[in-house]
């Protein structure tokens, strides 16, 4: 993710990043997937894991699930793990929380459970998933792949993507359209910034948030 992208959205939230893809027919932003530990926001470009159940194939190489992904990741980078396989078990864990970190990750979200979720607390690494769980995935259930397109809610997100995820839900955007959602986020933040400065200076919330908000996302910004 070059400079300038990362640091226009680190400033956005998820709700900013969601209206951006409501506005441009998009695929709307995911809800349920919770900061566990390190209740912070985070973004970034995206890596993918998907998880299978049962054990891996004969023959496969004796690999951790998503230790590959940490490997291969760049600083900055979000992991976005799909653990959709019906078991119940753990997605990620803390070892892998710990590695992630040196790595210099910004964190990772599982379409799933996670666990180890208070060691990931003690050292500051942002775990975003559905849930959390004490059960292993060791026996339980193995990495299909890393780097290949998941699915998350009803979105399909591809390494190279993008996410903003923070405690109102994980916003992902296509790669093939980062600066179309970022312009478009932006200018909705800074409306939005507007009308909360103007409620704090008195004026009525019920003239603020009149046809204008409601017609932000068709790009209309009149009060």
């Amino acid at each position: 993710m070059s400079d300038a992208i990362a640091e226009r959205l680190a400033k956005l939230d998820a709700c900013a990043v969601s209206d951006a893809l409501d506005q441009l027919g998009l695929p709307a932003s995911i809800t349920g997937l919770g900061p566990l530990a390190a209740r912070r926001r985070i973004a970034g470009r995206i890596i993918t894991v998907k998880l299978a159940a049962g054990k891996p194939p004969e023959g496969a190489p004796a690999r951790h699930l998503c230790t590959t992904a940490i490997d291969t990741a760049e600083p900055g980078n979000v992991i976005v793990v799909e653990q959709r396989t019906g078991v119940e078990c753990a997605g990620w864990g803390g070892i892998l929380s710990n590695a992630a970190k040196v790595k210099g990750l910004s964190g990772v979200i599982v379409e799933g459970l996670a666990r180890d979720v208070d060691e990931a607390a003690d050292i500051g690494f942002a775990v975003y998933a559905r849930g959390a769980t004490a059960r292993t995935a060791r026996g339980r259930i193995h990495e299909a792949s890393t780097g290949e397109p998941v699915t998350v809610g009803d979105v399909t997100v591809s390494t190279g993507d993008y996410v903003v995820a923070d405690g109102s839900g994980a916003a992902f955007i296509p790669a093939a359209r980062i600066a179309d959602v970022l312009a478009a986020a932006e200018a909705i933040a800074a409306k939005e910034a507007g009308m909360t400065q103007a409620v704090l200076a008195g004026h009525a919330v019920s003239t603020i948030m009149g046809a204008g908000y409601e017609h932000l996302l068709e790009g209309k910004t009149e009060a």
